[in-house]
C-alpha cells in the first residue's frame, strides 16, 4: 500500500490539474484526427497530411518561447483559460468550414482555410505545456514528482486513447462538422476546469525582465545542462524520424482498405500501450539506471516502428503501435521527471516552453517529414526509414551525452 504522504492523488490541486489536462487533450486529439481524415478525403495525398503538421509547427515554435515568458510573469491559471478558449475558437472555425456556413469562397477549394485554422491551433497549443508543467510543480512536493509524472502520463495517454477513438466514432456517426463541435465543448469545459484548480500560485515578479533577455536565460539554462538538453534532443529526433502516426489515414485507406473507425483504433493504439506502462511506472517510478532505461526505451520504440512498417496485418500493426506507445511512455516519464527536478521554480514556464518546442516540433515536423518521405520513397519505405533513423539517434545520444547515459534520478 502506497504511503499517504507520497501519493500525488491525495492532492486536490493535482487532481484538478489532471482534469484540465484530460479535457484539453480530448479536444485537441478529436480535432487532430478529424482534420487528418477531412484533408485526406479531399486530396487523397499523403503529402497533404504532412502539410497539416507543418501548418501547426511553424506558429507553435514561433510563439512557444513567448508563451513560456507569459506563464512565468502572469497568473498561470488565467493563461490556461485563455489557451482553452483559443482551442474552442479553432474547433468552431473548423466546424464552420466543414459545414459550409462560412461566406462563399471563404474556405477555398484548396484547403487553405483548414491549414490556417490548424496554424491558429499551433499558437494556442504553445501555452498548454508551460501552464501544466508550472502548475504541476506547485500542486506537488518535490519527492512526489516522479510518481506524479507517471500518473500524469497515464492521464495524458488516456486522452490520447479516448480522443482518437472518439473522433473516429463521431465522424462516422455525426460527420466532420458535428465532431468539431464536440471538441469545442471539451475545450470550453477545460477553460472552466483550469480556473478551479486548487493551487497557490507564486507571487508575480515586481519588475518584469525584458522579454528577450528572459527568454535567453531559459535557453542558456537548457543548453548548458547536458542531462536536460540530451533528454530533450533524444526525444525530439526520435519522434521526428519515428512518427508514423501522421500517415495512418493513408495506411487505413491504401493498405488496410478500412474506414474512420479503423483510423481511430490505430491512432489510439500507441496511447493504449502507454496507459498500461504509465500505470506500472506510477507505482514503480524509475530512479536507478534511468539513463540506460531512457536510451533503451527509445531504441525499442524505433524497433516497433520498423515492425509496423513491415506488417501487412491490421492487428499486428495495432500491436506494434501499442508497444511503441509503451516504450515512449518510459522515455516521457523519465524526461518529465528530469525537467521538473532540474528546473528552478521561477524559470519553469520558459523551460517548459523549450521542452514543448522539442516535443511539439518533433511531432509536427515529424508529420511533415513523414509526408514528404512518403511522397519521395513510398508509404512503407518512409516509415521503415524513420525507424532506422531513430536507432541511429539513440547511438549518437549515448555517445555525445555521457552524463545522461549514466543518470541516476536520485542524484538530481
Amino acid at each position: 500500500m502506497e504511503p499517504p504522504a507520497t501519493s500525488p492523488l491525495r492532492s486536490p490541486g493535482f487532481l484538478g490539474l489532471l482534469g484540465y489536462r484530460l479535457l484539453a487533450l480530448l479536444a485537441n486529439q478529436i480535432l487532430t484526427v478529424t482534420v487528418g481524415w477531412q484533408v485526406y478525403q479531399r486530396t487523397g495525398d499523403a503529402l497533404s497530411l504532412g502539410l497539416i503538421g507543418l501548418s501547426e509547427v511553424i506558429p507553435y515554435v514561433a510563439f512557444a518561447l513567448f508563451a513560456g515568458y507569459a506563464v512565468d510573469h502572469l497568473p498561470r491559471r488565467k493563461v490556461g483559460m485563455v489557451a482553452s478558449l483559443g482551442l474552442a475558437t479553432t474547433t468552431l472555425l473548423l466546424a464552420g468550414i466543414a459545414h459550409g456556413t462560412l461566406p462563399a469562397g471563404f474556405g477555398g477549394g484548396d484547403n487553405l482555410m483548414i491549414y490556417a485554422a490548424v496554424a491558429l491551433n499551433g499558437v494556442v497549443r504553445a501555452f498548454f505545456t508551460p501552464v501544466y508543467m508550472s502548475l504541476f510543480a506547485r500542486v506537488l512536493r518535490r519527492e512526489q514528482y516522479a510518481r506524479g509524472a507517471g500518473v500524469g502520463s497515464v492521464v495524458m495517454q488516456t486522452g490520447l486513447v479516448l480522443g482518437p477513438a472518439l473522433g473516429g466514432l463521431l465522424i462516422a456517426l455525426v460527420g466532420v462538422a458535428g465532431t468539431y463541435l464536440v471538441a469545442t465543448a471539451f475545450a470550453a469545459i477545460a477553460a472552466v476546469a483550469v480556473l478551479r484548480v486548487r493551487v497557490t500560485e507564486p507571487p508575480l515578479p515586481s519588475t518584469r525582465e525584458p522579454v528577450f533577455a528572459s527568454i535567453g536565460a531559459g535557453l542558456r539554462f537548457v543548453r548548458h545542462n547536458q542531462i536536460v538538453f540530451g533528454a530533450l534532443a533524444l526525444d525530439m529526433f526520435s519522434v521526428l524520424f519515428g512518427g508514423a502516426v501522421a500517415l495512418l489515414p493513408a495506411f487505413v485507406e491504401d493498405i488496410f482498405q478500412a474506414g474512420p473507425e479503423a483510423l481511430g483504433l490505430l491512432r489510439a493504439a500507441p496511447a493504449l500501450g502507454a496507459v498500461g506502462m504509465g500505470l506500472w511506472l506510477a507505482g514503480r517510478p524509475p530512479q536507478r539506471h534511468a539513463g540506460h532505461l531512457l536510451l533503451g526505451s527509445v531504441a525499442a520504440f524505433g524497433l516497433c516502428i520498423i515492425g509496423f512498417a513491415l506488417s501487412q496485418l491490421f492487428w499486428v500493426s495495432m500491436l506494434m503501435l501499442a508497444l511503441s506507445g509503451a516504450f515512449d511512455s518510459v522515455s516521457m516519464v523519465i524526461r518529465s521527471t528530469i525537467v521538473q527536478l532540474a528546473t528552478p521554480d521561477e524559470m519553469r514556464g520558459r523551460v517548459a516552453s523549450i521542452n514543448g518546442i522539442f516535443i511539439g516540433a518533433s511531432n509536427e515536423l515529424g508529420a511533415f517529414e513523414s509526408g514528404l518521405a512518403a511522397r519521395l520513397l513510398g508509404l512503407v519505405p518512409s516509415v521503415l526509414f524513420g525507424g532506422v533513423m531513430t536507432l541511429v539517434t539513440v547511438g549518437w545520444t549515448a555517445k555525445l551525452a555521457p552524463k545522461l547515459r549514466r543518470l541516476d534520478l536520485r542524484e538530481l
